[in-house]
Formats: C-alpha cells, sequence, structure tokens
C-alpha cells in the first residue's frame, strides 16, 4: 500500500509502498476515506513524542470503511462505515470501564504509538470498544475532523469546562482544533471571541460564529483587548495553538475564577513551558487538559452532527492526496490556511 513515511524526526517525509497492516487480535484495519493534517502529526514528525518509533507513518484523524477483522472482535464487519478517537482504550482497565478511555494507561495512538492513517490502510486496536459508526448522511470527512480537533475541542467545552449559554468564551488560536472551539461554543449559546495573527484565519472564525475577533500583531495587547470585549475577562479560555505566548494571553484574558482548557500541546521549552501561575492563584482559575474524547461520548456528538446543529465539514478547506500530505507536512507550524486540511489516500 501507499503511505507517507519518514525515516527520521524532521527528515523529509516522502510517499512509497510498505507493507499492507494485519489486523490484529482484538482489532480491525480500516481502508482511509479521509484523514486530517493536524499540527499533533507535525509534533510528531519533529521528535516531541518519545513514544514514536522510526520509521514512522503519521495520521490520526480518520474516517473509513472496515477492511479486515481480527480474532474476538464482536461488533464490527468488514464494509462498516467508522471513524475513531484518536486516543484508543485498552477496553479493559477501570478508566476505560468509565468511559474515560482518553486518559487509558495502556492507550495507543494511530501516527503516534504505532503507524497512522496518512496511508491506504490503517490498523486498529480493541475495535469494540473504540471504533463508532458513521451514520449513513455524515461524510467521511466531517467524521474524521471529528478525530482529534473537533472531539478533542467538544470535550474540552462540554466535558471539562462545563461551558454554559450565555457566558464568554474567548479562543486562541483559529487553526482547526480553535475554529471547532469557536463552532461549538457558538452552537451551544456561548459568545466567543477568536484571537489569530493572521486576518483569513479571523474571516474563518466569524463564519464559525465568533462575535469579535482579535488580530494577534505582536503589538496589541490581547487580554486587554478581551477583557473590554467580555466586560472583564472570559468565563473560558482555550489556547488552540500550544505556545508560551498563546497560553499566556488565554489566562490572562480570563476573569476571576475562570476556567482555562489547554488543547495545544505545549512542548517543553528550558525543560518545562512557563504558565502565568500568579495569575492562576490570584483569580483562583481552573486549568483543564483536554486530550481527545473517549467513543463513549462520541453519539451525543454525533447526533448534533447529523441533526446539522454542529458542521465540521464546513472547517474543512481542501482536499489533498499523499503527496500533498507529504510535503505540506513539515511547514504545518507555520501554516496559514484557514481551517482544515483533509487527505484522501485515494487521490
Amino acid at each position: 500500500m501507499r503511505a507517507v513515511v519518514f525515516d527520521e524526526f524532521g527528515a523529509v517525509p516522502r510517499v512509497r509502498d510498505v507493507p499492507e497492516p494485519v489486523a490484529p487480535d482484538g482489532g480491525v484495519v480500516v481502508r482511509v476515506a479521509a484523514t486530517g493534517l493536524c499540527r499533533s502529526d507535525w509534533h510528531g514528525w519533529a521528535g516531541h513524542d518519545d513514544g514514536i518509533a522510526l520509521p514512522h507513518v503519521p495520521g490520526h484523524e480518520l474516517a473509513g470503511e472496515v477492511a479486515a477483522v481480527g480474532a474476538g472482535v464482536e461488533r464490527w464487519r468488514v464494509g462498516d462505515r467508522v471513524t475513531v478517537p484518536f486516543v484508543c482504550g485498552c477496553g479493559r482497565c477501570a478508566w476505560c470501564a468509565r468511559g474515560d478511555a482518553q486518559v487509558c494507561p495502556a492507550q495507543t495512538q494511530p501516527g503516534f504509538t504505532h503507524w497512522g492513517s496518512f496511508a491506504e490502510l490503517v490498523a486498529l486496536h480493541a475495535a469494540d470498544a473504540n471504533l463508532v459508526a458513521v451514520p449513513d448522511d455524515v461524510s467521511a470527512e466531517a467524521a474524521a475532523a471529528l478525530g482529534c480537533r473537533f472531539a478533542t475541542a467538544y470535550r474540552g467545552l462540554v466535558g471539562r469546562a462545563r461551558l454554559a449559554a450565555g457566558e464568554r468564551v474567548v479562543v486562541v488560536g483559529a487553526g482547526g482544533v480553535g475554529l471547532s472551539a469557536v463552532m461549538i461554543a457558538s452552537a451551544l449559546g456561548a459568545q466567543v471571541v477568536a484571537v489569530d495573527r493572521h486576518e483569513p484565519a479571523l474571516d474563518a472564525a466569524r463564519h464559525a460564529g465568533a462575535a469579535d475577533v482579535v488580530l494577534a500583531d505582536g503589538a496589541t495587547d490581547v487580554p486587554a483587548v478581551v477583557a473590554g470585549l467580555t466586560g472583564g475577562g472570559a468565563h473560558v479560555a482555550v489556547d488552540a495553538v500550544g505556545s508560551e505566548s498563546t497560553c499566556g494571553d488565554a489566562v490572562a484574558s480570563l476573569r476571576r475564577r475562570g476556567r482555562h482548557v489547554q488543547i495545544g500541546l505545549l512542548p517543553p521549552v528550558d525543560g518545562h513551558p512557563r504558565v502565568p501561575m500568579d495569575r492562576v492563584i490570584a483569580y483562583e482559575l481552573d486549568l483543564l487538559g483536554s486530550h481527545g474524547m473517549a467513543a463513549a461520548d462520541y453519539p451525543g456528538m454525533l447526533d448534533l452532527v447529523a441533526r446539522g446543529v454542529l458542521r465540521p465539514q464546513a472547517l474543512v478547506e481542501r482536499v489533498v492526496g499523499l503527496e500533498e500530505a507529504a510535503a505540506a507536512l513539515p511547514g504545518l507550524d507555520r501554516e496559514v490556511v484557514a481551517g482544515m486540511t483533509m487527505v484522501d489516500p485515494a487521490r
């Protein structure tokens, strides 16, 4: 099969023929119909994840059809349309039993712990615990968009921050996950301020439902502007980028007793990223992580997608083939495309 492969961290990815995966016991092989090109894939390519073994095939947001079923799988058959969270639980531990597979100690992650979905086929583990059926009226692109960015934003706002209608939300970063957060928060009745360095991204945020936008041009005091727009600060802040400056701006944009959701990955800088803990303590802020969403939580979100309340497909900016994905991966940290890029391995 054809797949995007890199042999060293930071090396140029190439598309080449590799052996087809075999369905593991309890798992399946999925023929990939759509897979998202995500900043998390860039972090893996750059060497920020010590769990990746080389050579490696990235890709973790996916949807497709079951192509092969391993021994012991009971719920799935060849031809079933499926998607999967990017964090797959073992299906056996106490965390999985409680519906918290996204923090399973024995979790697997396509594109990180094993070869991922920038390929024609991908193997997935513990299928009965992790696979999610895709309704006929939900496209492969929409389902793939749910796998990381959309589901992580949904979990962060709904499951972690407990966002309520009428609250003020600031979303720092209007890429794929940021636009997902804007759309979800707006659909839930919140008033959203979106922050980004690029005007096209802010235009996309307006279309996704942002009531106000702020251009982070390096000269603007972002927290001060957000405070003015929200009557003293946001109830909920989301860092959808993952840098010291974006995390700092998000935290400083909160009102007292606010809740901060860290979605963007924060790679270590001089050992650890710096967070304005003085503000966290003085304002009694809650700092919340959001690490994907378990399959058990998908039905409610998929129902909103099927009913058109949430439209992740509207965030898809472009669809590319494997060669274009390989070329784009090294530059994802500088990507200025507003919205999501989907990869179709058949193109």
